[in-house]
């Protein structure tokens, strides 16, 4: 995620004037799916506010916003909370990134150039070797631009934008779920099998594969979360 500018006057982080909204929400954003908020932690506004020398007005249209991405959630008399996510939330998140990636696959597999498909598997490769070393980082980001990039290539601004809707929430997902070094493994594998039918130019064993690597990120995400008491 893109870390928003920031100015630090007398020891407290404030915002720069322009994009106050944009910029708070970036950063309660990256706080909750990194792991720094945790699940059904309560977030005070008025704290919020204070933290970073805004007024309430920015940090309610945050907040909203963050409702709407189903990170936060707002009981009446209670307050505001970091969702603790359901099983429910797992599913669907995965039953729509299947129905959109596993049409976006069959485009790019016909369609991206091949030195960008070598280059995803060569990342693919040094970042599940750096995760059996204990560094997560350039799985989550090679995993991540994986993704991306199959969807980007369908220049499809419709589908783009629909999956781009539940990136924060399927970050999130994969910070608190399948982070094991077995989970990692079996994530690689299943995306070298689609980026090496991408280059054979076989849309539909691409497909195949990436139905099945969402099943099992679902799978997976859902027995990792639940063993750290956090799914519901």
């Amino acid at each position: 995620m893109t870390t928003p500018s920031v100015h630090h006057r007398r020891g407290r982080t404030t915002l720069v004037v322009e994009r106050i909204s944009e910029q708070l929400y970036s950063i309660l954003c990256e706080r909750i799916t990194s792991g720094e908020y945790a699940p059904g932690s309560r977030l005070d506004p008025q704290a919020i506010a204070s933290e970073f020398g805004v007024s309430r007005t920015p940090v309610r249209d945050t907040l909203a916003r963050l409702e709407h991405d189903r990170l936060v959630e707002t009981r009446p008399r209670s307050g505001t909370f970091v969702t603790r996510p359901t099983r429910q939330d797992v599913h669907e998140v995965c039953q729509l990134r299947k129905g959109l990636e596993w049409l976006a696959t069959g485009v790019a597999a016909e369609t991206m150039p091949l030195e960008q498909i070598a280059d995803l598997r060569n990342e693919a490769v040094n970042a599940l070797r750096a995760a059996e070393q204990g560094d997560y980082e350039p799985f989550f980001a090679s995993d991540t631009r994986i993704h991306h990039d199959i969807v980007a290539t369908t220049g499809n601004s419709r589908l783009i934008t629909a999956r781009e809707s539940v990136e924060p929430f399927v970050y999130w997902l994969r910070v608190l779920g399948a982070t094991g070094p077995h989970r990692l493994a079996g994530s690689t594998h299943r995306h070298l099998e689609i980026l090496d039918a991408m280059a054979a130019r076989n849309p539909a064993a691409a497909q195949e594969a990436a139905a099945i690597h969402l099943t099992e990120v679902e799978e997976w995400t859902l027995a990792d979360m639940a063993s750290h008491d956090i799914v519901t």
